[in-house]
């Protein structure tokens, strides 16, 4: 099964991409986007088809995140409908939501991404705010060995 970040490495791998909508169509993962109130999003299974739910007010960078971070759901634990994904969630100690948060965190930012800003005056946390990881998220983030380093930069 691997680690979460191999589990990524190889799902962008087999679809070309690390977006996060684009992967849940090639998997049949239905994406609707919808009135949730205070509630980002969730997923789940209906009949068998699995579903995330994204909540239609939250800004596009945030939708991606959550898109993201469902999947997560969706890939590591599909048999289960997760709990709602609240802003507080976000930072959540559950064993589940974090995986989920790492998976999202992994897929969003892969690794050849942070090394296109290696010699860039911008710390790792900035990096991932261009591509709307938070800082807090950011923490997530594992690194591939890269020649004899590791990708801290």
């Amino acid at each position: 099964m691997g680690t979460i970040k191999q589990r990524v490495v190889a799902l962008i791998k087999k679809h070309g991409t690390n977006c996060p909508f684009k992967i849940a169509k090639g998997l049949g993962i239905q994406i609707h986007y919808e009135n949730l109130g205070s509630t980002l999003g969730y997923y789940s299974k209906h009949f068998r088809i699995p579903i995330i739910h994204i909540n239609e007010s939250a800004a596009e960078h945030e939708q991606k995140f959550i898109c993201a971070h469902e999947l997560g759901h969706a890939i590591l634990d599909p048999d289960t409908n997760t709990s709602f994904l609240k802003v507080h969630t976000f930072f959540s100690t559950d064993k589940k939501e974090r995986e989920a948060n790492t998976f999202a965190v992994e897929l969003l930012i892969p690794d050849e991404v942070l090394y296109e800003y290696e010699n860039t005056n911008l710390s790792i946390y900035e990096t991932c705010e261009i591509y709307g990881v938070s800082k807090e998220m950011a923490t997530l983030k594992c690194f591939s060995k890269k020649g004899d380093r590791y990708g801290y930069f």
